[in-house]
């Protein structure tokens, strides 16, 4: 957890833009023009001629982890270790009322069981990535912070 207050000031600044940008790509009408998706479509298309195993549906569960890899780490610094895991259960709340959203108030929207389990991975992951480089700032520390 940080606790320095400027720069909890600018975590909690840092999340609340980054959970603007997410209603912003989840929680409108439309998320991309059809011209955008059509793109996207001949991008994969294009991968899968030349060998690239890559399918539209894969593409888009991705794109639902990287989403929330910052919800994982942003979350995990603004609490202490302790409650860590609690990151994860408000992740995946998180993502499951943007889901319920998409289903009840968005019929352009598809919402499905899969983002929901993708999104969680994704903060499993954001805290997991966490955990590694605050194990190993305490293994190795910065000589020019030691005092």
């Amino acid at each position: 957890m940080v606790t320095d207050r400027r720069a909890r000031r600018v975590l909690a600044c840092a999340a609340a833009l980054y959970l603007l940008g997410v209603a912003r790509m989840t929680l409108w009408p439309d998320f991309a023009s059809p011209d955008q998706l059509d793109a996207l479509r001949s991008l994969v298309a294009w991968l899968t001629e030349r060998g690239v195993g890559v399918t539209y549906d894969g593409a888009e569960a991705a794109s639902n982890v990287v989403m929330f890899v910052p919800f994982g780490v942003l979350g995990g610094l603004l609490v202490s270790r302790r409650h860590r895991w609690a990151v994860l259960a408000v992740g995946c709340a998180v993502s499951a009322a943007i889901e319920t959203s998409q289903l009840l108030f968005l019929p352009t929207r598809v919402a499905t069981v899969q983002d929901v389990v993708m999104n969680t991975l994704g903060a499993a992951i954001g805290l997991l990535v966490l955990a590694v480089v605050v194990s190993m700032r305490e293994t190795h520390p910065d000589p020019a912070r030691v005092q």
